[in-house]
């Protein structure tokens, strides 16, 4: 066991000199008390972990279950070492003290036990750490105080008090600063990746992050709500609490907007103890999503849109479902076997509902050989033959095994949607809703000219239809594992006949068990997985607002449970979103919503949001606009386009820290991105990113009508600390 350290502590505390006061040992000392026998339990902690990952990785690794348990202890081991290393300290968030307690309770990024058995630390996600994020002066729920830490480089070089009741008054006078760390958070400067913002959780969020998993669960809110950080620490919370999406349940899947969104939030969920979860893009979903074009025709993407349209692809594929409807005669050695039409729709009955289609023809061959084997009416005991010599009789029938191959082929699901927009009798059997104009307007030249548009469609012949190769990949491992264990039993016959030991021990080499561990399986085939085919347990979606009902299909398919967050502002909806999210959702499959509100803006300063509203509200009157809780005194600044690069490196020589974002039509910002803290994006690509300093150009040219609105009311929103605006 790993003994505590000897050598000399320094102070976990490096107050600035202008907060001398609060460095009085009569607030601090017992935090450097605690925070001391933190630092020993970790080193201990990572010491002993570090050891047992090592035992565990030079372990035999086993077979199946034991396998897989092995693999799973590697990676809980792993992901637990690096949270303690790249945290250490900063892992204490703060603590609580409740009435008539002496003790405070320190609240972590996960739980720390020392090796007495004493508990040092409580995970932020543990029903008694709720009261950290939780209480607030109209409800302190149970607290007499409060204590939040501000780090940097493992030492504490903040910390402000809360008090919730007059005895909590004595001996805090110089650190009783209410609400003083959450907006010194929020007026930071930004970074490439967005932050955990775990310490200065907010009552509201935290009501939200701690709704249970089951429905729907809408985060609606304005810019600036915090409601992507809320999805993630919600991501984080589920997975403690609820067993039933813990990842050998199926896991969660987080969709974000698009790639750079999915680059700046990386990072909050391992920072939170939670390595495990998958993200992605809609795109991400569909392996013709890295090319797909964005569809030009706003009448072909709307019909493309429809749950109806996605719901074709099953018409599609019962085409090829159909059993042939005249009868034929096979051959065998011993008789001659009539297969009837009803033989062969009794054989197309077998697969069980939602088999995928390239895997069902396996299970209806197999049935159709059974039904012929019962047709013949062997008698084993009379010398005939088995009923397995009969089947594999009966399956070297080509003319048999054709028959199958033009009524129910193996199809691709590229091939299977592009039939849709060139076969003008296929499209109209398969749609028969659509109008004669509409038929036309889908066709194209072109059939696998994928747009963003056919993604869902794709999305849905994928999963119905199946993985083409899965049969065939499972026939040659058949055939390998059958020629291995050919292999097998002709060496056991050589080593039975060597064998002239009194036991005659080799014969023990003829027991199933015994032949079955002696086949090499490296011979198999083996597909990579799919990652994000599902089913998972929860899915979070960002930006939710953007999405088709046809779209909504592709994450249903994969969280057969419904357990969702939904994030999402009804403002930044680039199509317009004129339905509530009950009728949304309910329309697109879910059975059970409920709908949490945001209305503050931590983010945006109120001076930008004065800009702001005046935008959207032209466009859309009845908008939810959230109020600003900040005014950083900064005033909006407008100019020529001509000025870009000297504002822009103005900006950036005044402030050592901080990132600019330049938004124009085309996400081209010429030369003003000689610096690695300056980005250039369209409006579109800058939804649910932060900057400090955010800078239109031209946004008149992002367009008119409400998409247009909502770019520039986007694009005005990402700015923390100023905002500019640029015209011709």
């Amino acid at each position: 066991m790993h003994q505590p350290s000897s050598r000399p502590r320094t102070t976990v505390f490096a107050l600035p000199d202008h907060l001398s006061a609060k460095a009085d040992p009569a607030l601090i000392a017992r935090d450097e008390r605690h925070l001391a026998a933190i630092a020993d339990c970790l080193e201990g902690t990572v010491a002993d972990l570090t050891a047992r990952l090592e035992t565990t990785r030079k372990a035999p690794g086993g077979e199946g279950q034991a396998a897989l348990e092995r693999d799973i202890e590697i990676r809980r081991l792993s992901g637990r070492l690096r949270m303690l290393r790249r945290f250490g300290l900063d892992l204490c968030l703060g603590h609580i003290v409740a009435e008539g307690e002496d003790e405070p309770l320190y609240v972590g990024r996960l739980g720390l036990t020392d090796s007495e058995g004493r508990r040092l630390l409580v995970d932020w996600r543990s029903p008694a750490a709720e009261p950290f994020f939780a209480a607030t002066h109209a409800h302190p729920m149970g607290l007499e105080s409060r204590r939040r830490y501000r780090w940097s480089d493992g030492r504490v070089t903040d910390y402000w008090d809360e008090v919730f009741t007059e005895g909590g008054l004595a001996g805090h006078a110089a650190s009783l600063d209410d609400q003083s760390a959450f907006l010194a958070t929020l007026g930071s400067s930004r970074t490439e990746r967005m932050r955990d913002v775990l310490g200065t959780i907010q009552a509201d969020q935290d009501a939200i992050i701690r709704s249970g998993s089951r429905g729907a669960l809408v985060v609606d809110g304005g810019p600036g709500t915090g409601k992507t950080v809320v999805a993630l620490h919600r991501t984080a919370h589920l997975l403690y609490s609820d067993p039933r999406l813990g990842h050998r349940r199926g896991g969660v899947l987080f969709v974000g907007p698009h790639a750079p969104y999915l680059a700046y939030v990386s990072d909050v969920l391992p920072s939170l103890g939670e390595e495990g979860v998958q993200t992605c893009t809609l795109r991400d979903l569909v392996p013709e999503g890295a090319t797909a074009r964005p569809e030009s025709d706003p009448e072909v993407a709307r019909l493309k849109a429809t749950v109806d349209m996605v719901r074709a692809v099953e018409a599609a594929v019962g085409i090829y479902e159909e059993p042939p409807t005249e009868g034929m005669e096979v051959d065998t050695p011993w008789a001659d076997v009539w297969v009837s039409a009803d033989d062969w729709a009794e054989a197309f009955r077998a697969p069980s509902p939602g088999t995928p289609h390239n895997e069902a023809r396996d299970e209806v061959w197999d049935e159709l050989l059974t039904i012929l084997v019962d047709k013949l009416g062997l008698d084993e005991d009379d010398d005939g033959p088995t009923a397995e010599e009969v089947r594999r009789e009966l399956a070297r029938s080509t003319e048999l095994r054709e028959a199958l191959v033009r009524a129910w082929p193996m199809l691709e699901p590229t091939d299977l949607v592009a039939d849709l927009w060139t076969v003008r009798a296929y499209l109209r059997h398969c749609a028969p809703w659509l109008s004669s104009d509409q038929v036309e307007r889908l066709l194209r030249p072109d059939a696998q000219a994928w747009t963003d548009a056919d993604l869902p469609i794709l999305d849905a012949a994928r999963q119905r239809l199946g993985d083409p190769e899965a049969s065939r990949r499972r026939h040659r491992d058949e055939a390998a594992l059958a020629a291995e264990r050919e292999q097998m039993s002709r060496v056991v016959d050589e080593l039975i006949a060597a064998d002239d030991s009194e036991l005659l021990l080799m014969t023990t080499l003829r027991e199933n068990d015994m032949q079955n561990s002696l086949v090499d399986t490296s011979v198999l085939a083996s597909a990579d997985p799919d990652l994000l085919a599902g089913p998972f347990a929860h899915v979070v979606v960002d930006e939710a607002q953007e999405l088709t009902d046809a779209e909504w299909q592709m994450l249903l398919l994969r969280c057969p449970s419904r357990s969702f967050t939904v994030v999402g502002d009804r403002a930044q909806a680039r199509h317009g979103f004129t339905e509530s999210w009950e009728e949304r959702l309910s329309r697109v499959g879910f059975d059970q919503v409920a709908l949490a509100s945001l209305s503050i803006n931590y983010r945006t300063p109120a001076e930008v949001m004065a800009e702001a509203e005046p935008v959207i509200r032209a466009a859309l009157p009845d908008a939810n606009v959230p109020t600003s809780v900040r005014e950083t005194g900064v005033p909006v600044v407008r100019g020529s386009q001509a000025e870009l690069d000297t504002i822009v490196r103005t900006w950036l020589d005044a402030h050592d820290e901080g990132i600019v974002c330049v938004i124009s039509a085309d996400g081209n910002a010429g030369d003003a991105l000689a610096s690695p803290r300056v980005r250039s994006l369209t409006p579109e690509l800058a939804k649910g990113l932060e900057f400090d300093l955010v800078v239109l150009v031209d946004p008149a040219s992002y367009g008119a009508g409400i998409e247009g609105a909502v770019d520039r009311y986007v694009a005005m929103t990402r700015a923390t600390q100023q905002l500019v605006v640029l015209m011709p």
